[in-house]
């Protein structure tokens, strides 16, 4: 049942021993959706963004729509929101600002092997500026990962636009000659570049090249050496600054940039040193590498190894990495802030052991090749630390938030989203891959997250992982695991697992579950794999797919699973009754996207069509194209397959916007069925005016009585401007 789910933690364990000897070498039609700096799903969840996001799928485009799509090595399953829009060369997405903006940062892909831009137009005036965007940093291929696939799909690049934008203006970015997916435009108000504070050392003036032509690794050396004898401030003016090898005997020091958009270090191993006196300050600058695979032996990480005691590490734009941290040694009281972490092949974050009091709060991950964040109690429980308020979208393989052992750990207000293969949304694990291993003790407090879209198919087992997982992998959960004030919303199968993930049958005991919301999961809301026990109170769930809970402890004998009811719960009191067959997604399968028109490019027949104007061109998506059944035989319907009994509360009806269109009334009814033959009456017969001046179109509300449908129907009886039923687009919504 249980093949070893080794996730993505680590590579073949002698060259990860190799790794761990030398104690610091890392594992490591309109205006485009505008998602709140705040996730919309729980406000408290989730760091504070100084941009804000776009989706392209939700934006005005010429080009393709892919997805949703949750199949572990298509594109669209690494896309935010599992959605993104695909430009052949000429074609483009526009967004409308709902906001001032003088920057934007575009989530992309282009084909394995290719390169090109994006032509950027603001307003409809083409910039002297464009996006470039590669294949460089992506298709990363994890083979000793058992389960991994090709992955890590998208990049991000980023433009100062050189001029301020607000609302209501419009961004266009064009494929310029070659195919580019174009996921998530992240437009922001970038404040000017900061001045150089008062008795700061500059590395220009200790010989630094700011156009990046020349090596300035011996300035930065040079400059910290003088500056950490008073525990100074080292300058890093705008610029790009080129270093060839890393940086080590970092301490007692603070390294400034003028911000993270005008100060840009170009390096692939920034600092790596085993030890550190500590008080090191490192804010407000970009450190972007030129790392395109996954080599676990290299320490390819912007800090490899320890800071030393009471650092800190804020404003920085960290990309294009192995891994952002890979911390061992001493690094207590360390306070990780306020920082995004971009297209590492690896961990974002990873507490590798000894880590006391560390905070990681406030940042912002996305498109990691690991967990996201991790903390790894290996050599040395990781004590009392913490990451809270962070925002973490697209892992694309692992987790999002995995503690692997620790004492007294927190887990609070982050809003994970899009977790792909071999991982959870937050993991709580006893695996330890390698000893000393420090298993989970104390209290382990998981509080106030919000995971979105969270959850994936495990290849090695065959079966989901669940969008919160507790896992006592090698050995049994005998901490305190308090879990409180979870929102769990569109997972694609379980809410809560509890599982044994090595197959061996090790307990997971002392756990509590108070407070969730739990908004549509495929397959249960508790899936229980193994023995122990959980007490859940305060559980409300809607939109469950197979069953409330699958109580099937595995090996078959090794012990039963108590889930004790604390009260309050509701919507999930089924139980999954063949332990012989894992349940499949269900009704309550989610939608990636709820807010999508369910009948576009759906299957659509009719009762009779005149000329070449055919049931398929009221689903086409073109407002312009339009169906028109056989004249002069009223009744005439159109019937449009939704692939699955779907709860539709809104019908949209449209015919074509042109004014040459002239305002006319058609009488019509909404019907719906499961079986395609037996119809029930949605939304009885009635006049619809359709009328050029309001865009000729017209909203049918169903009431929420109104039971699942799959085959809608739009029946129409008569029709004032024409002797038959025409409608251009017929479009079905949840809500």
């Amino acid at each position: 049942m249980h093949a070893p789910a080794r996730s993505s933690r680590r590579l073949p364990v002698l060259a990860l021993a190799v790794a761990l000897v030398s104690a610091v070498v890392g594992a490591g039609g309109s205006t485009a959706h505008a998602a709140p700096q705040r996730s919309a799903a729980a406000s408290a969840a989730g760091a504070t963004l100084p941009f804000t996001s776009y989706e392209a799928e939700s934006a005005v485009t010429g080009g393709q729509k892919i997805g949703p799509d949750y199949t572990q090595g298509t594109v669209a399953s690494e896309a935010s929101g599992r959605q993104a829009v695909k430009l052949s060369a000429g074609q483009s997405v526009q967004f409308t600002l709902t906001g001032a903006a003088n920057a934007v940062n575009v989530a992309y892909n282009v084909p394995d092997g290719q390169s090109g831009s994006l032509a950027v137009y603001v307003n409809g005036t083409k910039l002297d500026r464009s996006l470039a965007v590669t294949s460089k940093y992506s298709y990363v291929d994890t083979s000793w990962i058992a389960g991994a696939k090709t992955h890590h799909f998208f990049d991000n690049a980023r433009l100062l636009l050189g001029r301020n934008l607000q609302a209501g203006d419009t961004v266009k970015l064009e494929a310029a000659s070659t195919q580019v997916t174009v996921d998530v435009a992240d437009f922001e108000q970038v404040a000017a570049a900061a001045t150089k504070p008062s008795g700061a050392i500059s590395v220009v003036d200790k010989g630094a090249d700011p156009t990046g032509q020349q090596d300035s690794t011996q300035a930065f050396r040079d400059a910290i050496s003088a500056a950490k004898g008073s525990g100074g401030t080292v300058w890093i003016p705008a610029g790009d600054f080129k270093l060839g090898s890393e940086l080590s005997g970092v301490e007692n020091v603070t390294l400034q940039g003028a911000g993270s958009w005008y100060s840009v270090v170009h390096s692939s191993r920034f600092i790596n040193q085993s030890n550190s006196a500590g008080r090191v300050r490192l804010k407000d600058f970009a450190v972007i590498g030129e790392v395109t695979e996954r080599v676990d032996n290299n320490p390819d990480n912007f800090v490899n190894g320890s800071l030393g005691p009471n650092s800190s590490v804020s404003g920085m734009w960290i990309q294009h990495l192995k891994c952002g941290f890979w911390l061992t040694g001493n690094n207590d009281n360390l306070i990780v802030e306020n920082n995004r972490i971009l297209d590492t092949t690896a961990d974002g974050l990873n507490l590798n052991g000894n880590a006391h009091g560390v905070q990681v709060r406030g940042n912002f991950l996305r498109n990691q090749g690991d967990d996201s964040l991790a903390m790894w109690s290996l050599n040395g429980a990781d004590t009392g630390s913490s990451f809270s308020g962070n925002t973490i979208s697209q892992p694309n393989l692992a987790n999002g938030i995995a503690i692997y052992g620790g004492t007294d750990i927190t887990v609070k207000d982050n809003l994970v989203q899009d977790t792909n293969a071999l991982g959870s949304g937050i993991a709580i694990s006893n695996q330890k891959f390698l000893d000393p291993f420090s298993p989970l003790a104390g209290t382990i407090t998981v509080s106030g997250n919000t995971l979105v879209r969270t959850g994936a198919i495990n290849p090695n087992w065959g079966h989901p992982m669940g969008a919160l997982r507790v896992d006592a992998y090698d050995s049994a959960i005998e901490a305190t695991v308090n879990i409180t004030n979870t929102t769990i919303k569109d997972s694609p199968y379980s809410a809560y697992e509890f599982v044994s993930g090595s197959g061996t049958g090790k307990a997971v005991r002392n756990v509590t579950v108070d407070g969730s919301t739990v908004d549509k999961v495929g397959t249960v809301v508790v899936q229980a794999e193994t023995p122990g026990a959980v007490k859940i109170s305060n559980l409300k769930a809607t939109g469950v797919g197979a069953a409330g809970v699958y109580n099937c402890p595995y090996p078959s004998g090794s012990g039963t699973f108590t889930l004790t009811d604390g009260g309050g719960n509701s919507g999930w009191s089924s139980t999954w009754s063949n332990c012989s067959a894992w349940p499949q997604a269900g009704a309550g399968n989610p939608d990636p996207d709820p807010a999508r028109n369910l009948a576009q490019g759906r299957p659509a027949t009719a009762t009779g069509s005149a000329d070449v104007y055919t049931p398929g061109k009221a689903v086409d998506g073109d407002a312009n194209s339009y169906w028109e059944s056989t004249n002069n035989a009223f009744p005439q319907a159109l019937t449009v397959d939704l692939g699955s009994a779907q709860a539709v509360r809104r019908v949209v009806l449209k015919l074509p916007p042109s004014a040459a269109w002239g305002a006319r009334t058609q009488t019509l009814s909404v019907l719906g069925s499961t079986d395609g033959s037996s119809f029930t009456t949605l939304a009885a017969s009635k006049a619809y005016r359709f009328d050029p001046a309001t865009g000729n179109t017209v909203t049918v509300t169903l009431p929420d009585s109104s039971p699942a449908t799959r085959q809608l129907r739009v029946q129409v009886t008569a029709n004032t401007g024409w002797p038959a039923a025409q409608l251009s687009e017929v479009e079905a919504y949840l809500k």
